[in-house]
């Protein structure tokens, strides 16, 4: 069987409906509520990234804007790549501002994703934008950290928190598209597999499902090879992590080196991930662990302003060798 890996199966499998939404229970009643009643506020929804946010936003638009008003009164970005202060006053504005001029009551729906990445100047021209607009047009941002939207506009909206999924959840969901797809997975690595991709994902439902697929356009199930995927997925494979971990606990740098030199496609804050699981395993006192876990937030923070990412982990292998010779 030839599979169409055309599609994108993150878009393939998106929940079409409210009671396909994944763990989302206390959420989804209140806003089926709201859709319901047909008096919806503004609303943000805020959660990780990969539980649904996205999603839900489209089936409340879908369930109130019907045939052509779907794609004529609907507005969706991604905030981070398009939302500057051009944009909101131009093209934002004036589609706010259409039924004004067209004398029509329809309803519109705004759609920002990432409104967390927007800078705060801009945020407070969309305020406005929000507080001016007829009861007619109504806006749905999403973003992963609400600390980053400024007051004016939160207090404005209606704010919907969207939890993390279970593990358990994610690889039902990956199961289910594996029966789909008729994908087949060997049986003694079926477990490991899909623990593997939840494990990838870190919690994210689409990261999760991406992997899935990318491991099927790449042809790594029919001879399943758990350390392949980890390493297209940006992660360092176990041999690898091992031999790491028993450089570490005889306290040798310069191995520890030469076994980081040697790892291809690096990604450090996955590295860094991979990390916090070992560092239980290590013969470290708890308040020197709890002091690394503060260093491993530093470090994370130095690469995420641009510091070299070699450096900084190997920075990091220094310290944790540091605190196990005390």
């Amino acid at each position: 069987m030839t599979l169409n890996l055309d599609v994108p199966w993150v878009e393939k499998y998106r929940p079409k409906d409210f009671d396909d939404i994944v763990s989302q229970n206390i959420v989804i009643n209140n806003l089926k509520d709201f859709v319901m009643s047909g008096n919806m506020p503004h609303m943000i929804f805020t959660g990780p990234a990969g539980t649904g946010k996205t999603s839900t936003a489209l089936i409340i638009a879908k369930s109130l804007l019907k045939g052509d008003h779907y794609y004529r009164d609907l507005l969706e970005l991604n905030a981070s790549d398009t939302v500057r202060m051009g944009y909101v006053r131009g093209v934002i504005k004036d589609f706010v501002n259409q039924n004004m001029i067209i004398g029509e009551k329809s309803l519109k729906i705004v759609i920002l994703d990432e409104a967390d990445n927007i800078p705060n100047q801009v945020q407070q021209a969309l305020r406005r934008i929000i507080e001016k607009t007829s009861n007619q047009v109504k806006f749905i941002l999403m973003c992963n950290y609400i600390n980053r939207i400024i007051d004016p506009i939160i207090s404005r909206c209606a704010v919907f928190r969207f939890v993390s999924l279970s593990k358990e959840m994610i690889i039902e969901r990956l199961k289910y598209i594996t029966k789909q797809e008729k994908l087949k997975i060997p049986g003694k690595s079926s477990e490991d597999f899909f623990e593997t991709l939840f494990f990838i994902s870190g919690g994210d439902l689409r990261k999760a499902i991406n992997t899935l697929q990318s491991a099927v356009a790449l042809e790594l199930l029919e001879n399943l090879d758990i350390n392949e995927i980890l390493k297209i997925s940006g992660f360092v494979d176990k041999p690898t992590l091992n031999d790491l971990f028993e450089a570490i606990l005889a306290m040798d740098f310069i191995r520890t080196k030469e076994i980081l030199i040697e790892v291809e496609n690096f990604d450090s804050r996955n590295f860094i991930r991979q990390i916090i699981g070992l560092l239980p395993k290590l013969k470290i006192e708890q308040k020197e662990i709890i002091y690394l876990y503060n260093f491993l937030g530093k470090i994370d923070y130095r690469i995420s302003q641009g510091a070299d990412e070699h450096i900084q982990i190997l920075a990091l292998m220094a310290e944790i060798i540091n605190k196990m010779s005390k």
